[in-house]
């Protein structure tokens, strides 16, 4: 059951509260543990934050489930989500930090009640963390159809061979879970769509190799561990197999809708911060003998990303909304949508900032490099930008097919002769002398 608008209210200043009060005094120390630990060690100013967000009841808010989370739908979690993306650190914080909530929601919806007792119950109370491999180095992952991970069947075993990398979280020593994607099915004619499966593949299995972190800009660990992972002859129980052979793509759906409305949350949350730090900058800064803030470019900077964010916001806001009314397949055009905007958005925001901060823009100091190189990198997470708008396109062509533009006035054809000999002969201008219709 969907929290009322009182729960709801207060659910969010407990949230704003908790952000004052813990996240953003903590978010130097954050960095700072990240730089000096790296990507394979846990941050522990992170494990001491959730012990706090737990025992407030700040915890697992992305779930819609009433036992295991806090019985939201997608549109009220929205707007907490926004909150916690305001900082790079709090989503962990309130576990609710891709990928496990993508997994958990995975777990929840497709996995066997002796999945959920030994993977789900762990990261639902934080004790461990989880990947999702899905892209490879070697084939373009945008088209998931390419992937070329096998797993074989083999007596009561898959036996898995392949190459993933971004794989989220694999170099966190608290990861203990992977959900790997990767093609089942060798027969010829088989659709491309049914080729494909998840299954679940415990890090500690004999033949699963985490490489290296990966940098997204530079940051390892922060704001995100993105590794390669290999998995050389690695021998999974076929019980571990997630829905079904050939249900890869069904999953990834299920899992993706609910992701890629709190990316794109989190992404105006930060834009909204980014946005509030410009502000303070112009009205701190003097050039050319008057403040930067009352400069027409800087006026029109702070304008735009106004109206940029709200725009992304209310799109965000409507996706949401018809998640929970219609469903994720029915919704899937506003879906693909924000995915598109939003991370164009906030790149967009914190370039500006940059601007304004200068050299200090570029350096982190004012967290601004790492908000652009995690907006940036959701240009591509998820699906990159150019999948989207094709799938756009695909379905806003397929809309105006099915509808009679004679309701519409939405024709599009040239006139006839009749037409054209309507215009000319009943035209507003003089004809000339002779003239013959």
């Amino acid at each position: 059951m969907a929290a009322t608008p009182t729960q709801l209210a207060e659910l969010r200043e407990q949230l704003k509260g908790f952000m004052a009060r813990e996240i953003y005094p903590n978010e130097r120390r954050f960095y700072l543990e990240g730089e000096r630990l790296g990507p394979w060690a846990a941050i522990p100013v992170i494990e001491e934050l959730k012990a706090k967000a737990k025992a407030e009841g700040l915890w697992n808010l992305f779930l819609p489930d009433d036992e295991r989370g806090a019985g939201l739908s997608n549109l009220q979690y929205a707007g907490l989500c926004e909150i916690m993306g305001r900082s790079l650190m709090a989503p962990e914080v309130f576990n609710c930090a891709a990928p496990d909530t993508g997994n958990m929601e995975v777990l929840v919806r497709y996995g066997t009640p002796e999945h959920q007792r030994r993977w789900l119950e762990p990261l639902l109370a934080g004790e461990i963390r989880s990947s999702f491999a899905m892209t490879e180095p070697d084939v373009a992952s945008s088209d998931a159809t390419n992937i070329g991970c096998e797993m074989r069947r083999d007596g009561d075993d898959y036996v898995i061979n392949g190459r993933k990398w971004y794989t989220t979280g694999a170099t966190d020593p608290r990861c203990k879970i992977l959900i790997v994607m990767g093609r089942s099915n060798f027969e010829d004619g088989t659709s491309p769509y049914r080729q494909q499966s998840m299954i679940l593949v415990p890090k500690d299995t004999p033949g699963v190799k985490v490489i290296r972190p990966l940098p997204v800009f530079g940051f390892y660990g922060v704001p995100d561990r993105a590794s390669e992972v290999w998995l050389d002859n690695v021998r999974v129980p076929a019980a571990n197999m997630l829905l079904g052979e050939g249900r890869g793509f069904e999953i990834a759906q299920g899992r993706l809708g609910p992701g890629r409305i709190h990316h794109c949350m989190r992404l105006i949350g930060m834009a909204e911060r980014v946005l509030e730090r410009m502000c303070r900058r112009a009205d701190a800064r003097v050039a050319f003998g008057k403040p930067v803030s009352e400069q027409t470019v800087t006026l029109e900077r702070i304008a735009d990303a106004r109206i940029m964010i709200e725009q992304c916001r209310l799109l965000t806001l409507n996706a949401a909304r018809m998640m929970d009314e219609v469903g994720n397949k029915e919704a899937k055009q506003e879906i693909a949508m924000i995915k598109v905007a939003a991370p164009i958005m906030a790149c967009q925001v914190v370039d500006w900032a940059i601007q304004m901060f200068g050299g200090g823009g570029t350096n982190n100091d004012h967290f601004l490099s790492s908000a652009y190189a995690m907006a940036r990198a959701l240009r591509l997470a998820d699906g990159p930008d150019e999948v989207h708008r094709n799938q756009i396109g695909r379905l806003e062509l397929k809309r105006h097919r099915n509808i009679d533009p004679a309701t519409t006035g939405g024709y599009a054809n040239g006139l006839t002769r009749e037409e054209a000999e309507l215009v000319g002969r009943e035209g507003l201008w003089p004809k000339p002398a002779g003239w013959v219709a």
